[in-house]
Formats: C-alpha cells, sequence, structure tokens
C-alpha cells in the first residue's frame, strides 16, 4: 500500500549521510550552562547536544532525563580518560595525531551539512513537495470491515442464518470468530486493495456499507461472513504527521547533489580496480536513488 511514496521516503544513500542527524543536533554558540565539572574542566548543555548527535543511537532506548544523565556520564568518562591519555603524552603520538586528522575532517563534514545543506532546504519547500505528492497521488479506495471466521463452511452458513434472524455482528463475533479481530467484534479497520487475500478482498469491495455477505467467503484462513462498514477514498496523510520525515528525503537529495557536484570537478584517484569498481557502483546506487526519488510517481506516506 502507497508503496512507491513510502519507497521514496525511505531510499538510502550510503553510510556518508549518518552525520546528517549528527548536524542537525550540533550545538549552538548560546549552549553555556555548565552541567558538570570535572577536575575543572566544564561540560555544558553545548557539549551534551554535541554527544547527542554523536551517541544518541546508542541511547535510543532512553527518554528525557534517562538519555541526558547516561550522555553527561559519558561525557565526565570521555573528560576521565582524555586527561590521563594527556598526562600519559599520549596526544605526542602518530596515532593520535591520524585520529585528530579524520575527526576534523568528520567535524567539517557535520558543520557543512548543519549550516549548507540542512540550511538549503526551506519550509516552503517542504510544503511545497508535500503538495505535489498529495497532487499526484491516484485516488484510492478502501473498505471498512468486519468478519467472522470459523473452520467449517456449516458453522458459516449457521452464522449467517443467525444475522438474517436479526442477530447482532459484533456480538456473534465475539463469540464465535476465531481469529485475534474477535474481541474486538471483527473489526479490521481499513483496508485497500491488495492488503488482504484475493477471496476475501474481492468479497469486501462488493458489498456495500451495512452489507454483510450471505454466502460463506472461504481462503486459506477458513470460511468467513463479511460485514462492510463503510467505504470511502483514502485520504493522505496529514502535513504535520509528515513533514519531518519530507525534510529529510528532500536533505538527503541536497546532500547527493552538493557531493555529486564536488566529485565532478575534484580529481580523485582510487589505487586499487577492484575497489574503484566498487565505488563506481555506490555513486551510481546514489545517482539512481536520487533520480527516483523526486516523488514523480509517488504518493502520500501513510503516517505510523
Amino acid at each position: 500500500m502507497l508503496k512507491s511514496f513510502r519507497r521514496f521516503l525511505a531510499i538510502q544513500v550510503g553510510a556518508g549521510l549518518a552525520l546528517v542527524a549528527a548536524g542537525v543536533m550540533s550545538a549552538t554558540a548560546a549552549d553555556t550552562d555548565v552541567l558538570a565539572t570535572v577536575n575543572g574542566l566544564e561540560i555544558t548543555e553545548g557539549d551534551l547536544a554535541v554527544a547527542a548527535g554523536e551517541y544518541g543511537a546508542q541511547f535510543g532506548g532512553l527518554q528525557g532525563d534517562q538519555q541526558r544523565a547516561a550522555l553527561l556520564s559519558a561525557l565526565i568518562e570521555i573528560r576521565l580518560l582524555s586527561s590521563e591519555a594527556e598526562k600519559q603524552e599520549l596526544d605526542k603520538s602518530d596515532d593520535f595525531a591520524r585520529r585528530m586528522a579524520f575527526m576534523r575532517q568528520q567535524a567539517l563534514h557535520a558543520v557543512y551539512i548543519d549550516k549548507v545543506v540542512n540550511s538549503a532546504v526551506s519550509d516552503d519547500d517542504v510544503r511545497a513537495n508535500y503538495d505535489k505528492q498529495v497532487a499526484d497521488t491516484p485516488a484510492v479506495n478502501e473498505v471498512h470491515a468486519r468478519h467472522i471466521l470459523v473452520k467449517t463452511k456449516e458453522e458459516a452458513e449457521a452464522i449467517i442464518k443467525q444475522l438474517g434472524e436479526g442477530g447482532n455482528f459484533e456480538e456473534i463475533a465475539k463469540e464465535k470468530s476465531q481469529d485475534g479481530a474477535a474481541a474486538n467484534g471483527g473489526d479490521l479497520g481499513y483496508f485497500t486493495e491488495g492488503q488482504m487475500v484475493p477471496e476475501f478482498e474481492k468479497a469486501a469491495f462488493a458489498l456495500n456499507p451495512g452489507e454483510y455477505s450471505k454466502e460463506p467467503v472461504q481462503t486459506q484462513f477458513g470460511f468467513h461472513v463479511i460485514k462492510v462498514e463503510d467505504k470511502r477514498a483514502k485520504q493522505p496523510p496529514a502535513f504535520d504527521a509528515v513533514k519531518d520525515r519530507v525534510r529529510s528525503v528532500l536533505v538527503r537529495e541536497k546532500y547527493i547533489e552538493q557531493v555529486s557536484a564536488l566529485r565532478d570537478t575534484a580529481k580523485i584517484e582510487v589505487k586499487d580496480p577492484a575497489l574503484k569498481e566498487v565505488i563506481d557502483g555506490i555513486e551510481k546506487q546514489r545517482q539512481d536513488a536520487a533520480e527516483g526519488a523526486d516523488g514523480s510517481e509517488g504518493e502520500p506516506a501513510k503516517a505510523e
């Protein structure tokens, strides 16, 4: 259901984009409130924001103060061990120099994403993209149905007879249906074509609201008696429910655009032919993903 726009929202463009999130969460110059000191060295709200960008995924199961405490504890350990490393003059080693050079490049990469790539996507861009997806989405009908599932045709026929005599569908479902929806009166909610097994779907879409199947419907699960509660045109998700996901995709597209432009003007030599072949393949995948993510064949994403 809604496969193309979901695919649009879920495109992956490589491991380098993991720092997009880190850039969004980076500290600002105003984050100067001191949270702790370690041997006189301050740890501020800004430091905590940077740590959240770098290590937030490790503490994703924690919320609120628990997550903040875990991040602060990690920063205290970093302060303690880094100070000890300086005492042992480990900061003068070649290994440290290589790590520092890499971390500087990594930090500049994150700042560039935050200050250049993210800022290139405006609120108007996000809204315009959402509106285009909604406008380009073909109409999709959906049905709200209930069912009663039993093992034999005879049982289903007896239930249909009971309904014909004025029986309450929901109460019979709670009493006799043999699947997980029984407790809710057989309620399956709304569904579109392609979500149910063909025999069930065909019977459900053939009924009008308020009608129930007058013959048992056999599927691989058993025999069903189906009642349709409502039919309607499926509505797109509200803008506020998906705007962050839309923005994320636009940022990824902008990232690919920036990287591709720089690659086109840079002199890049990969010495190992096998590695070069793999890297060229990755770059092609990125380009293909970007070209397929313009939403021209998409549908609005379902808020989940």
